[in-house]
Order: C-alpha cells, then structure tokens, then sequence
C-alpha cells in the first residue's frame, strides 16, 4: 500500500508539473523568426527592427534567423513544416506568400493553406537603375537602347519582385531582355555597380544608398506614385507614358496553420505596436517603408488579393513557372 500510495503521489506531481508547464502563458520562451531572404535585403533590415519592437511588447526574445534561396521559397517551407505553437514565425513577403505559386511548377507546400496571416506590415516601392556606364540617362531611353539590340541588355534579379517589375516592364513596352539570377540582393548590387550586369530593379533599402551615392544610376520608381524619399525619380508610368504599371513590395507575418487564434492575437497585437511607433517609422521612411497595421483577417483578405494580382503579373509577362 505504501509503495502504491508513493507512485501514485510520483505520478500526480508529474501530471501536476505537465499541467502548469502547459498553463504557462504565451510565450515562455523564445521566439525564432525565419527571414526567407539574406542578411542585408530589405526583408532582413525590416524583420529585425519588428522583430526587437516585438519582443519588448512579448516580454521574449524573437531570434531572427536567414533562410534565403528559391525566391524565398526554402524558408517559407521551414515555417510551414514547422509546430503551430507561435515559436516559429515567417517574415513573409510578396514572393513566399503571393507569386510564389505562379512562378514554381511545385511547391512543396500548398501556399494557400500552409500558413496562418498574422499581421501586416508595411510596403515599399521599387527603383530601376543602371550601371553609370550605361548610356540611357532616362527610362525612356532605357527602353529605347534595348529595342535597339533585343536580349543585349541584361538585367540581375533575387527575388520575385525584382524578377516580376523587370518582366512586366519588358512586357509592356515589348522589349527583350536577358535575366541574370542572383542568390541575394546585395550580390545583384555588388554586379550592378561593377557593370556585369546592365540594370536592376530592387527595393529602396538594397537601392536607395547607391543612387544618393552616385554609384548607379536611378531611373524610375515602380509605386503609382513618385516616392517622397526620392522625389526626383519619375514613376515608371510617367517616365514611359505607361498607366497601368504599378508593383510594390510589402512585408507581413505568418505562423504555420493551425496555430492557435489566441496565440495570432497576441502576436498581431505586438506587429501592430511595433508599426505604430516612431522609431520605426523614422528608421524606414527614407528607403520609401508605410507601414499599414491591421487584423489577421484584413491580411489574410490582402493575401487572397495579391495572389490574384501577382498571377495576373506574372502570366502577363510571360514569365515561364520553373
């Protein structure tokens, strides 16, 4: 009887110990979120200052840590196989979490069900620069100089973004260019700068350095309007006479699905915090950055809506799925 009553005590005290362990409050733990993209890009910068504003609002550290390859691809696939306990979380992008669906024949996840939207974060506009070598002063001559030599110009591209605004360009003046696959932005920069290739179209954070810097030269923005952060670069629809061109690149947070809704809360409420302040508002205002706080349902609206519109991009431009 006394050995029974011992093991039943032993085991109620380890019933007991999992119970609490299982009570304790989100998060008891660290947080790691994953950047599909490398150290340095605009995904990377904007991640890790959410990422600090978050874990003040939390009360845990968040650990952001680079996955990048296959347009961001390898990272949004680690997120998604990951545990939806709110431990793993996705620094997602226009690429993992709208285009990569009509840019890969395969996905080895479904990108429609895989994730659960979080938060949205904010935006930014693209600029198309040149190499100072180039002779094009001005989009239109740009345009011109390939319509002249169809595939002599090349142009670099590292994500989808980049890939898709030079494409639907291409597309829509009806020129040829040749794409040049990098593994990151700032490879694509270091070629750009050093004439391999002969333009790039990246966000402000990857490009916006080098234009002020006189190192490349800038042409255009790719927002509908002209950014205040660069205010002497024309819109592509102004530069080109064009109406319709219009692509931009924004930044949102993702858990795996089946992460639990109280959990979401809870994060969506520390992302909203961290849009809402100053610092970083002041911090990315001058690479073109608007942040934009909302519900997890108005991102998960705004994923639908990009899907369809990064599709139609996509198939307009000819873009061939890989």
């Amino acid at each position: 009887m006394r050995f029974a009553f011992r093991w039943f005590a032993v085991l109620s005290g380890a019933v007991l110990c999992s119970s609490a362990a299982l009570a304790q409050p989100y998060p008891s733990k660290p947080i790691k979120a994953i950047v599909p993209f490398a150290a340095g890009s605009a995904t990377d910068q904007i991640g890790r200052a959410f990422a600090a504003r978050m874990s003040e609002t939390l009360g845990q550290t968040i650990v952001v840590e680079n996955k990048a390859g296959v347009n961001g691809m390898l990272g949004a696939d680690a997120v998604a196989k990951s545990a939806p306990d709110g431990y793993t979380i996705l620094i997602g992008t226009n690429s993992t979490n709208a285009a990569l669906k009509s840019l890969m024949k395969k996905l080895p996840y479904d990108q429609d069900t895989a994730f659960a939207p979080v938060g949205y974060m904010g935006s930014v506009p693209l600029i198309i620069a040149v190499n100072n070598d180039v002779p094009a002063k001005t989009l239109r001559e740009f345009v011109d100089m390939a319509k002249a030599k169809p595939n002599h110009v090349t142009f670099a591209s590292a994500s989808t973004s980049q890939l898709v605004s030079s494409e639907m360009m291409a597309g829509m003046t009806g020129i040829q260019m040749t794409n040049v696959p990098y593994k990151s932005g700032p490879a694509a920069m270091t070629d750009l700068i050093g004439g391999q290739v002969m333009m790039f179209s990246a966000d402000f954070a990857v490009m916006l350095p080098q234009v002020k810097g006189g190192k490349i030269r800038g042409l255009a923005v790719t927002s509908a309007k002209r950014s205040p952060a660069v205010p002497e670069l024309p819109t592509v629809n102004e530069a080109l006479g064009l109406k319709d061109y219009e692509l931009i690149a924004y930044f949102a947070v993702f858990a795996p699905a089946g992460t639990p809704p109280e959990i979401i809360a809870k994060l969506n409420q520390a992302i909203n915090a961290a849009a809402q302040s100053k610092d970083i508002q002041d911090k990315f205002a001058p690479i073109g950055f608007a942040v934009d706080p909302g519900t997890p349902d108005a991102l998960a609206q705004r994923s639908r809506l990009e899907t369809a519109k990064w599709a139609k991009a996509i198939r307009d431009a000819k873009i061939e799925p890989q």
